[in-house]
């Protein structure tokens, strides 16, 4: 019974407040619709995450006295030739660097020997020549493998292109919908929520914040330090330029982490391209430049509202909401995190706990008021 009376005290202390019951249930009804759904909705909600990056366009040619209507539409446009360009240049661009490096494979593994005998020569105290074979043993029966399971790949992904047509047509229908109609969306929303809803304000002012300062400021970062290092490794001849751009483009979803593993595979091209040479050390020079510029410069200008949140909690949202949902569940982990935090701090029991801390505090002063009187009562 005791146990039973603990239970009950803490649904009254936290779920007393109609507000607390709404947001339990929005988290629930969308963690599960993720979830279960999240496959099937990607694209719509792929769509979704645009409009949101393009309502700041939006909103800046309204400023500008453009109508909304015409902003949305001239917003829809950019957003479209960006992708045809995206679509016409980048991915063809990708995709005959990944086929040449697959290709190179083979010659990567006989130097990848040289390099690991220059290494054993210069380093004998360090790395032995029996563990440089016995590493180039084992890359080689990897690569010989790499073939056969890329083919296999590609045969297994053969209806993935069935939802890349899918992608192409219902992302622009969505962005352009979510643009257009996003008031009405909105207030449909509102509509099923109460009226007076103080916590759930909070929360979503809060959010809306954090999502607006995170997401766009992140794609931002992403599109520029990518195409830094794309511009930066072309100049300086390093083979794979713009795979490796995309990798180091990506690697800012990951804060602390992505920096510190990209670096492998961009000094392992450099190592086999131009051994251990200057030519390695100005390559790996200027990748430290573009990394410090961007985490000294690039970040605290982009993300003005900074996240208040530990960088274990950072670590920890990225590994939970990154299993769930993949590439999203990085991209969105930090403001996932933040959203927790918010609903938190902003949960109806603090009322309850003040209030009952008030009543507390007000007791003896009653009993206090009553002491004299009782007194004088008896006196008298």
């Amino acid at each position: 019974m005791r146990f039973l009376e603990i239970i009950g005290g803490w649904i009254n202390r936290h779920f007393s407040n109609e507000e607390a019951i709404y947001m339990v249930v929005l988290l629930v009804v969308g963690f599960v619709v993720l979830f279960l759904l999240g496959g099937v909705l990607a694209p719509v909600l792929t769509g979704l995450v645009f409009a949101f990056l393009l309502q700041g366009l939006v909103k800046r040619l309204m400023l500008w006295h453009l109508p909304q209507t015409l902003a949305v539409y001239l917003t829809f446009t950019l957003f479209v030739l960006a992708m045809v360009m995206l679509v016409l240049f980048v991915v063809p661009l990708l995709w005959q660097q990944s086929q040449a490096l697959i290709e190179a494979l083979p010659n990567v593994v006989g130097r990848l020997r040289e390099v690991g005998r220059d290494l054993a020569e210069r380093f004998p105290e360090l790395i032995s020549q029996p563990q440089i074979d016995q590493w180039i043993a084992e890359t080689t029966s990897q690569v010989g493998n790499l073939s056969g399971t890329v083919v296999e790949t590609l045969v297994a992904n053969v209806p993935s292109l069935v939802g890349l047509f899918i992608y192409l047509i219902l992302v622009p229908f969505s962005v352009f919908f979510f643009l257009k109609d996003r008031e009405h969306l909105m207030a449909w929303f509102l509509s099923l929520l109460p009226a007076q809803r103080p916590m759930l304000n909070k929360v979503g002012d809060e959010m809306n914040l954090q999502l607006a300062n995170y997401v766009r400021g992140k794609f931002i970062e992403i599109l520029i330090v990518g195409s830094a290092t794309f511009i930066t490794f072309k100049l300086m001849g390093l083979n794979y330029a713009a795979l490796l751009g995309v990798i180091v483009g990506l690697s800012v979803l990951i804060p602390f982490v992505g920096a510190a593993v990209v670096t492998i595979p961009v000094a392992l091209v450099a190592v086999i391209q131009f051994g251990w040479s200057w030519d390695l050390a100005w390559i790996m020079l200027a990748y430290g430049i573009i990394q410090g510029l961007d985490g000294n410069v690039l970040v605290p200008l982009l993300l003005s509202e900074a996240v208040d949140l530990h960088p274990i909690t950072i670590i920890l949202a990225i590994l939970a909401f990154g299993g769930l949902w993949g590439f999203w569940g990085v991209f969105f982990a930090i403001p996932l995190a933040t959203l927790v935090k918010a609903i938190y701090n902003a949960w109806p029991r603090e009322v309850l706990v003040s209030k009952r801390e008030h009543a507390q505090a007000d007791v003896p002063a009653e009993s206090s008021d009553s002491g004299p009187g009782v007194e004088s009562a008896d006196a008298v």
